[in-house]
């Protein structure tokens, strides 16, 4: 008999959208517990607010949807919560369906995120969506094929398919926060062009990384032209 496996080193699925955006934003909160609000996060946390109410649970003739439905994936190690879960009724009893307690028929899940702002040009977004569909399915023992992600300020869902490309990014970046989260390392900061959206910016100091690398490039190269003069 398998012993009951622990979760206690469980970590949460929302930060694999933070390990997609960048490795030092996901160890900087997650290891180093450093948070910072800014206009970006404040509005998405307002949104999540009005998405995640476990009292707004209804039924809209053949849907039925469920807000803030908590999830874990024994096989990522990641716990969390949904935003909204949609249960569509279906005719046809095939492997992504579910029976639903006191509802007659067969239901098909769809996992729905809410985001402020528009889409990214990344995949942070499509990740933690796909993340929490592989927890649902684990814990409903089904497939879901795609879920959507709600955007505040287009105000639209973008479907996104939960492909094997995908699945295996969710794969590898939360193996990759679980060997951080051991190490209990922090990586240093790499200057890019997303830094500037960081609400961590401030705490990372990218700035002053890339100058320490470029004095100590400096310094390097004035020690090699010394040897070379000798």
């Amino acid at each position: 008999m398998n012993p009951v496996q622990s979760t206690d080193d469980y970590l949460m699925l929302s930060g694999i959208q933070h390990m997609a955006f960048c490795t030092r934003q996901w160890a900087l909160i997650h290891i180093e517990q450093i948070w910072s609000e800014n206009v970006s996060t404040l509005e998405g946390k307002y949104l999540h607010e009005r998405a995640d109410n476990p009292f707004g649970d209804e039924t809209r003739k053949d849907i039925k949807i469920v807000r803030s439905m908590p999830v874990i994936s024994h096989n990522l190690r990641l716990r969390g919560i949904i935003d909204v879960v949609e249960f569509h009724k279906v005719v046809e009893h095939l492997g992504y369906t579910v029976k639903l307690q006191n509802r007659n028929g067969y239901w098909r899940p769809y996992t729905i995120e809410y985001k402020r702002g528009e889409p990214k040009g990344d995949d942070r977004d499509a990740v933690q969506l796909c993340a929490q569909a592989i927890a649902l399915e684990e814990m409903m023992g089904i497939s879901i094929e795609l879920g959507y992600i709600f955007y505040g300020q287009t105000r639209r869902r973008v479907e996104i398919d939960f492909n094997i490309e995908l699945r295996n990014r969710v794969e590898k970046l939360s193996a990759e926060m679980h060997e951080l989260f051991l190490e209990g390392k922090t990586p240093k900061a790499i200057k890019r062009k997303h830094c500037s959206s960081c609400s961590l910016v401030e705490q990372c100091q990218p700035n002053l990384s890339s100058n320490n690398r470029s004095i100590k490039n400096y310094l390097t190269r004035m020690v090699d032209e010394d040897v070379t003069d000798d």
